[in-house]
């Protein structure tokens, strides 16, 4: 029986195979624990002997099943590695490099720009009250910006900021003269086409001095100056505009960085294309934060917009579509 027990072990091919022989000789009910169990009825003379002969047998089975399974685990393994064996020449030994998003790397030129101007970048929520957001910018309840179209309003009459403006309003309230300071953000407005989307950055600046201190010449010097750092030798024009937080107030234009001011489809054949808004902060804004006796600029700008000019992109919403062939131009 013995020899028998051995033949079987050494007759297995699967590990599961083996296990199933161990738990026939050795399980509960195995042969070999059968045998055991005859003990009892064996005379007390010979009970040593027989004891002794089981121990030997049952040493030999277990013996014979550990080197079985070392046989049969190697096998296995071997098996295994060629299943999930790599060819690594399917794969290209190019390494890509990531990069930086668009938005984010306009985002971070313009903020890197303005600090080397000593600028203090400053921040704030993006749900504001109607205060901040709105009163505070002289801009009272007919106002046309306040429409339900153009903001997101919340059910506790919170809204979504429009702009990056109400951090300079904190900024003022929380700090005296002199500031220098921007304000990057995310704002949310009721848009949604080629030029425009719901969500997008911006950055705001405001500088406040002592009264007389700070100039429209000193605006134009800065702005000037910065849009030719970003988009290199472009021409720079400022024209009249209206907006209720600054007086008087200027849209600024760089000659287009597709045609070179020669008129194309982009700029509407006018070599112009508006790139940001600024003036002087009107006297109702410092009134509203209690400042007296004091001037001050400000300035705002769309981040989409200048990465759309920067890369030439022509489709404002493709920014926000992930899509790797798009970004993977920015490497």
């Amino acid at each position: 029986m013995d020899n028998q027990w051995l033949d079987t072990i050494e007759s297995a091919s699967s590990l599961d195979e083996l296990e199933t022989i161990r738990v026939n000789i050795l399980g509960k009910k195995g042969s070999l624990t059968l045998e055991f169990a005859k003990m009892k009825d064996i005379a007390n003379e010979d009970k040593k002997e027989f004891a002794k002969n089981l121990n030997e047998k049952k040493g030999a089975v277990t013996k014979s099943l550990e080197a079985k399974k070392t046989i049969l685990m190697a096998i296995a393994l071997e098996a295994q590695l060629k299943e999930d064996k790599i060819d690594v020449t399917a794969f290209s030994a190019k390494i890509q490099s990531g990069a930086f998003h668009p938005v984010q790397d306009t985002m971070d030129r313009v903020i890197t720009y303005f600090q080397n101007l000593n600028f203090s970048v400053e921040e704030g929520p993006l749900v504001e009250d109607d205060f901040h957001n709105f009163e505070a910018l002289n801009l009272p309840a007919y106002h046309p910006a306040r429409d339900m179209q153009d903001t997101f309003y919340t059910k506790d009459n919170k809204v979504l900021r429009t702009h990056t403006s109400p951090v300079q309003i904190r900024t003022m309230m929380s700090q005296k003269p002199p500031i220098r300071m921007i304000a990057p953000g995310t704002v949310f407005r009721k848009d949604f086409d080629i030029t425009h989307t719901p969500m997008f950055s911006q950055v705001e600046g405001l500088v406040v001095d002592e009264l007389g201190t700070v100039s429209f010449a000193n605006l134009k010097h800065v702005m000037i100056e910065f849009l030719q750092h970003m988009f290199g030798e472009v021409e720079v024009r400022f024209r009249p505009s209206f907006f209720p937080f600054t007086e008087p107030s200027s849209e600024v234009d760089i000659s287009c960085v597709f045609c070179e001011g020669k008129g194309c489809r982009v700029c509407s054949h006018t070599g112009w294309l508006e790139v940001l808004g600024c003036g002087i902060v009107d006297e109702n804004v410092f009134t509203a934060v209690g400042y007296k006796n004091v001037s001050g600029y400000a300035f705002g700008l769309g981040i989409e917009r200048f990465a759309m000019l920067i890369h030439k992109i022509g489709d404002l919403r493709s920014l926000f579509e992930s899509d790797i062939k798009l970004l993977g131009q920015f490497r």
